[in-house]
Formats: structure tokens, sequence, C-alpha cells
């Protein structure tokens, strides 16, 4: 994942209004800067979505990339990710228009194929993170990892569901993409850090039983950037369940990525379109 490293300055216009279709200038130092990446990749959007509806949420999607609290940054960092790695596989892209009627982040087309895609990242107020969470106690001892995999499990689950209700109108195909840049439970900046140990077979069941009742969601895309998978103690693989899993020393992806097809969809993702989503793993 990219870093806030300091390189190139972009800043808002000083009249910048989120009715504006072109919300930077380069100009003073003193502004929050981005990483040259990050900036590649706003750029690469800038021109790729001409129509206006993508710059208005491009000029807000800058505004939260240098937003105080993480866990608007990491919502918008993982937005600008996906979006640029789907047009890479010749997508595509255009961002929805935001609304109080919840509607998904992009609408992508392969060929004459259309999808939808609707971006989330699990982190959390500021608030909820320096909250204790229920069921582990601050003075546990090692080796409670693998409960605390379950209890990560079961907050996937709940944004799985949390989520459906927002796209259950689309005719086409409708693809959930959860990242998960922390694992870690508490999250907070001083707290001792917590090994998350989690069972990507267990994590791909579940999904998939909560899948066959949400027919409307086609697949589910899932990031986790700093987990230690558990060592597998079963042969069986699910036939609807594609994973990627990298080095701990790999910092610039996830470190686990798993691909769940909805095996009950009510409308199933094209080959061109499952390969796409496969390119991105």
């Amino acid at each position: 994942m990219a870093r806030w490293r300091s390189r190139r300055t972009i800043k808002l216009h000083a009249q910048l209004r989120e009715s504006q279709c072109l919300p930077v200038s380069w100009k003073r130092q003193s502004e929050p800067q981005l990483s040259r990446d990050l900036e590649d990749r706003w750029s690469m959007l800038n021109r790729h979505c001409a129509d206006q509806s993508s710059h208005l949420r491009l000029g807000r999607l800058l505004h939260r990339l240098t937003h105080y609290d993480p866990g608007v940054q990491e919502s918008a960092l993982a937005e600008l990710e996906l979006a640029t790695q789907l047009i890479r596989t010749g997508a595509r892209v255009t961002f929805l228009p935001e609304s109080q009627a919840r509607t998904a982040d992009l609408n992508c087309h392969l060929g004459r194929d259309q999808f939808f895609v609707e971006v989330t990242a699990m982190v959390g107020s500021v608030d909820r993170r320096r909250l204790p969470v229920r069921g582990i106690h601050v003075d546990e001892q090692q080796g409670e990892e693998e409960d605390r995999g379950v209890i990560l499990i079961y907050r996937i689950l709940a944004r799985i569901q949390q989520k459906a209700k927002q796209l259950s109108d689309y005719r086409d195909p409708v693809v959930l993409s959860i990242s998960i840049p922390r694992a870690d439970l508490r999250s907070g900046k001083h707290s001792r850090r917590e090994e998350i140990w989690l069972d990507l077979k267990a994590l791909a069941g579940a999904v998939t039983v909560l899948l066959t009742r949400l027919p409307h969601l086609s697949a589910i895309i899932i990031s986790l950037w700093d987990v230690h998978p558990l060592p597998s103690k079963a042969a069986t693989r699910l036939v609807n369940v594609k994973l990627v899993e990298r080095s701990r020393h790999e910092r610039m992806h996830p470190r686990v990525r798993l691909l769940i097809e909805n095996p009950a969809a009510a409308r199933f993702m094209s080959e061109q379109q499952r390969e796409a989503f496969q390119q991105i793993m």
C-alpha cells in the first residue's frame, strides 16, 4: 500500500467548491502532501474519467485522502486503488454520483458487459478504535490469535450484510470490494500490537454461506494487508474461491486477497469480468 511520503505537492485550489470539476493546482509546500504513487493514480483517473460526475467524486476523493481520520483516508485510498486497477485491466470506469439513496461507487464496462462495484475499507472511527473489543481483555496472554481471527471474520460478515442492503436494486453484476488495511482489533497508536492469525478457509466458507442468502451480490473481493494466514488443516478447496497469498515482506500489496463468487448469484460475472478481477488479485 502506498504510504504518505512527501515528494510532490497536490493542493486544492484556494476557491475550490465541491461542484467544481478541476479541483487541484500545484503550488505551496505547506499544504497536505501525497506520495508520488497516489498523485499518479489520481491524475490517471482524472484523465480517464472525463464525465462531470466522476470529476466531482474525484474532487471529494482528494479531500478524503488528506482527511485527519485514518478511516476516511483508507476508504478513499481503497477506492482510488481499485479504480486504477480496473482501468489497467481495460475496463471503462465511471464514478457514480453521491446521493442520499446509497448506491455503488463505480460503474464499469468491459466490452458490452456492465457491472457495478462498491468499495469499502474496514477501519472504523477514531473514537471506536480507542474502545476495547468485547470479549478481548487487556491483560490477555499470547495464544489468543485464533480467537481474534474469528472476531475478524464476524466483523467482515457484518460489513457484507451492511453493504448488501444498498446494492439490491441493480440488474447487472455487483461486486463488493472490502479492504482491511490493519487487522489489529484495537488499532491504537500506543497500544501493544495484536497479531491476527486468520483461517482463510473458514473465512471463505463463512462468506460463501452468507452470499447464498444475498443473490444480488455477484462476488466479493477481500484485501487483507497484515494478517497471518493459519496453516491449512484440510486439503479441500471451494471452487468459487480464488486466493492469492504473498510474503509479509511485500509491503506494496495485500498479504492476502480472496475473490469469492456467489454460487447462488442472480447475475453471475462474465468470463471477461472474472479475468479482470483475477488480474487485480
